[in-house]
């Protein structure tokens, strides 16, 4: 069936996945008889398309599983959840993505684009599988390969470019679109029901980003208003965008090929076709751009956590002795964790201040979150509600956020040809469909081929140019603080700069009602947030006796759209010719983004995000008061604008010998709000097998795919931890016959490179599985055992809410959870690593201000570590890995193993783990404009 033509949270989201159980196979042939129509086909182009200037040489290649198409009808739904069949183009980029695990190690440059799709501009003649000039227009073309179905969008004229744009992403993603402006606006139940898992997505993003429809519409005003021509163009392509959507979406709708959710969540009739498809508009894609940047690049927030931690500690070692911990396990500025900017150069940001002011740390147990639900009904009661209702709370207002993505790129001056190389890309998470789509883009002042959010592809937002491709990864530093607003009158009103001050009420009312696609009974609430001029509300507590309100302000709150005219820099090769070029363009996204870059001749780097101004002596990691003398410099509450850090200020660099990034430090004195960048940070994995392919010269594209792989693969605790823990263990002879046969395999593991892989390619069985389970069992048991003593049970329990101990694979924790594939980024593997050091008596840069394994005592340490190997030893591996939903108990590899998690109605098998990026680049240009 062509699928091209005209037809005759996040990862907890809950959407069609099953249906009633009369539907028997005799009753979906009748079915499906019935929804297939006949379609009209569309000749393809013998001789394929003209393509753009391309420096690349053939040597661009990209990824993105599961594959481009994550549209299906009704009939295209059924047969996959009946017989598994797949609509075209559905996962044809799964299984290549998926056998790199098991084919890296003999890779050879021919064989680069068996595991990755050649990224060159244009289609070859004979690889055209259709031509479409959407909705009649004569502007603009969309050609798709016969590959990958990826859309080749040209057009003569800009209108008609962005057009088929819109026009293409709604043929290819247009029921993900309709999710996600759902769940920016905080209406996501009403819309695909009312699942827990639903409810707890939609209550995330809607307490940080409470916008009203007037709050979005002055976003996109402002943000035209403040960028002269470049402003008032964005908008005309977001326009022309919007009309090539809502003419696909009428299309559809009248041809009866429009998505199938529809369908099974009530919205349309598959017998009458009654029922509507709402159009898009301006509104919906600052919506969009609110969820994305809330996900991947809104670094910040914690402060209330932070300031329980501290007064945590604070009480049980004195004041100085308990602020002294507590820095030591901030690792604001550890000196020995690893840089992406590490030629020496500092970039002071949001350090610790030697004398602090405006504090307010709340007495010790006044803290309370503040409430989001009210006035719930039905299944909104049940206890599952009330689990996602928690689970979203700490989501929103931790400063642990998803970072993913990676990128690894080699100066010329170190690789076989003298170019630059690069392997960069996103970990934006595995979904049905994917949230990124792959598009080529040709047009007056736009020229790029990568990937693109969802209803935000009117430019390519990370990809390859005519002569230079980029990318990014989550950077993490603060753009987010926590204010203390005294309240005065009642709980509602607070004083503004020394007048009593109404809050704003702000609400969204949902209701939902079984459908197909979600059975969950019938249930409704009000989502209710209290809005301030420093933001919206997220506490209540006491501080020196007076009743505060504690909320969050992000500087990038109110200006979700501001990152368009970067974005739409990149994708012009009149304003990008170089890395300068490059730095300027993001330096206009607000973000808080590590961004990559790489032509024939250079490398660059640039750390984007606006960086607010703070007042001397504020402690970015503490709530503070909300007075004038504390807040941000010339900050301007009705728009929330303020000062922020000149570009200078921002790390960045030209030509490094190397960069790495996997969401670690960024450099000297650059301070990022989530904990955990210490000694050992899954960013050692890429910097160590970069560094020696750097010190031995000649690196290539393969060596570069391999060092990446391999990291992909490794087991962080296994590589830069392990060993050391069994130098402790070993440092007397192990009598136990348990713990000593453990101590053998982990060996013998470590020694074979510490990775968790198969056998042999589609084996699902591990090879050092023993070894894998014996140290996934006793992760958890030694951290416990190695800090609670020392630290008390109540402080311990403070530090773990700061940072999770562990995040495995399989791990069912921390901001990631289960089968997400990416791993290790959040844990403790940092201070035990000091920690072990001490105890044998090595010099530790940046200790721990106390020694905690056995209090110090190399004897008692081992002890401590032998008992709790011997305990996870025992372990079943049923105990370990206990089974959901998607797997048995005890079956490692599916613990360990990806899910495509369903956003739509198509399902994927599960692949081996690989913890790389979901869209992934591998790039080296040959020549220069």
């Amino acid at each position: 069936m062509s699928r091209r033509t005209s037809r005759s949270t996040l990862d907890r989201l809950r959407t069609p996945r099953g249906f009633p159980g009369f539907l028997k196979t005799a009753g979906v042939c009748v079915l499906i008889a019935g929804l297939l129509t006949p379609l009209s086909t569309t000749a393809a182009s013998a001789a394929g398309t003209a393509a753009a200037t391309d420096l690349c040489g053939g040597q661009c290649s990209d990824i993105l599983p599961p594959g481009e198409n994550g549209n299906a009808t009704l009939a295209e739904i059924v047969l996959n959840q009946a017989f598994g069949i797949q609509p075209a183009h559905a996962e044809d980029q799964l299984g290549p993505y998926a056998n790199l695990a098991g084919g890296y190690s003999a890779l050879t440059t021919d064989k680069i684009n068996t595991f990755f799709n050649d990224a060159s501009f244009g289609v070859p003649s004979g690889q055209v599988a259709s031509t479409e000039k959407p909705a009649g227009r004569t502007d603009v073309t969309i050609v798709r390969d016969k590959k990958t179905g990826v859309p080749h969008i040209t057009g003569t004229t800009r209108y008609g470019t962005e057009f088929g744009a819109g026009y293409a992403a709604a043929q290819d993603r247009l029921w993900l679109m309709d999710v996600f402006r759902h769940v920016g606006r905080g209406q996501l139940t009403s819309f695909a029901g009312g699942a827990p898992a639903n409810q707890g997505l939609e209550q995330q993003f809607w307490r940080n980003a409470p916008y009203t429809e007037a709050d979005l519409q002055a976003q996109i005003d402002r943000a035209v208003a403040t960028n002269g021509d470049r402003g008032r163009q964005a908008l005309a392509d977001a326009q022309a965008y919007l009309d090539g959507i809502n003419a696909y979406i009428d299309a559809s709708d009248s041809g009866r090929y429009f998505p199938g959710e529809y369908v099974l969540t009530g919205h349309k009739d598959a017998i009458t076709n009654a029922g509507t498809i709402d159009h898009f508009k301006i509104t919906d894609l600052v919506a969009l751009a609110s969820v994305i940047g809330a996900l991947f690049g809104s670094g910040g927030g914690g402060e209330v956590n932070n300031a329980v931690s501290l007064l945590a500690a604070q009480e049980k070692y004195g004041v100085e002795e308990g602020t002294k911990v507590w820095e030591s396990f901030r690792e604001r500025n550890d000196p020995e964790a690893v840089l992406t900017v590490h030629d020496g150069e500092s970039f002071p940001y949001a350090t610790r201040p030697a004398d602090p002011q405006g504090l307010a740390l709340p007495e010790a147990g006044s803290v309370s979150e503040e409430p989001l639900l009210y006035d719930r009904t039905g299944s909104a009661t049940a206890a599952a509600a009330g689990k996602a209702a928690t689970a979203a709370a700490q989501a929103a207002v931790g400063s642990a956020r998803r970072g993913m993505s990676n990128a690894l790129v080699v100066s010329g001056r170190h690789t076989a040809s003298g170019h630059p190389v690069a392997v960069f890309g996103p970990q934006t998470g595995y979904f049905a469909p994917q949230l990124l789509m792959l598009q080529e883009i040709q047009g007056p002042g736009l020229s790029a081929r990568g990937a693109s959010f969802a209803g935000l592809s009117f430019y390519v937002e990370l990809g390859r140019g005519q002569d230079y491709a980029w990318s990014a990864t989550t950077s993490g530093q603060d753009i987010i603080d926590t204010y203390a607003v005294e309240l005065c009158q009642d709980d509602h009103h607070y004083l503004y700069r020394g007048t009593c001050t109404a809050m704003q009420k702000v609400e969204q009312k949902n209701s939902w009602k079984p459908t197909v696609a979600d059975g969950t009974a019938a249930g409704s609430y009000t989502m209710r947030v209290w809005r301030t001029n420093y933001g919206p509300v997220t506490h209540r507590a006491t501080v020196g006796g007076k009743r505060v309100a504690y909320t969050t302000l992000r500087s990038s709150y109110l200006h979700e759209a501001d990152s368009i005219i970067g974005f739409q820099m990149l994708n012009d090769p009149d304003y990008v010719k170089g890395p300068q070029d490059f730095q300027r363009a993001v330096q206009h996204i607000n973000y808080t983004f590590n961004w990559f870059y790489a032509d024939a001749q250079h490398t660059a780097y640039y750390n984007s995000g606006d960086n607010p101004v703070r007042a001397t002596g504020v402690d970015a990691e503490f709530p503070v008061w909300a007075r004038p003398a504390y807040e941000w410099r010339g900050w301007d509450p009705a728009a929330n604008t303020a000062d922020r850090t000149p570009p200078a200020q921002h790390p960045n660099s030209v030509d490094q010998d190397y960069y790495v990034s996997w969401n670690n430090k960024v450099a000297a004195d650059y301070s990022a709000a989530p904990w955990g960048n210490g000694s050992v940070h899954r960013g050692n994995l890429l910097d160590d097998r970069v560094k020696r392919l750097v010190a031995a010269g000649g690196v290539t594209r393969v060596a570069l795919v391999k060092a990446m792989a391999e990291a992909g693969l490794a087991d962080l605790r296994a590589e830069d931890v392990v060993p050391d823990l069994l130098r402790v263990v070993t440092s007397s002879p192990v009598t136990d016959t348990t713990a000593a046969a453990a101590v053998s395999k982990l060996q013998a593991w470590a020694a074979a490179g510490g990775l968790r892989t198969e056998t042999s390619a589609g084996s699902k069985k591990y090879a050092h599985a023993d070894a894998i389970r014996t140290l996934d069992a006793w992760w958890p048991l030694l951290v416990k055992a190695v800090f609670e003593p020392g630290l008390g049970s109540e402080l311990y329990a403070a530090f773990t809410a700061n940072l999770p101990v562990d995040e495995a694979p399989s791990a069912g924790h921390g901001p990631t959870g289960s089968h997400a594939g990416s791993s290790f980024q959040y844990g403790w593997w940092s201070y035990v690593d000091k920690d072990i050091r001490a105890v044998l008596g090595e010099q530790v840069r940046g200790p721990l201000a106390r020694t905690y394994c056995g209090g110090g005592s190399l004897a008692a340490c081992r002890d401590v570590l032998v008992s709790t190997l011997k305990e996870a030893a025992g372990r079943s591996a049923a105990q370990v890995y206990p089974g959901d939903e998607h797997c048995s108990a005890g079956d490692q590899w599916c613990a360990d193993s990806i899910v495509q998690r369903t956003l739509g109605g198509i399902k994927h098998h599960n692949i081996s783990w690989q913890n790389r990026p979901t869209y992934q680049q591998v790039v080296e240009f040959t020549s220069h404009r």
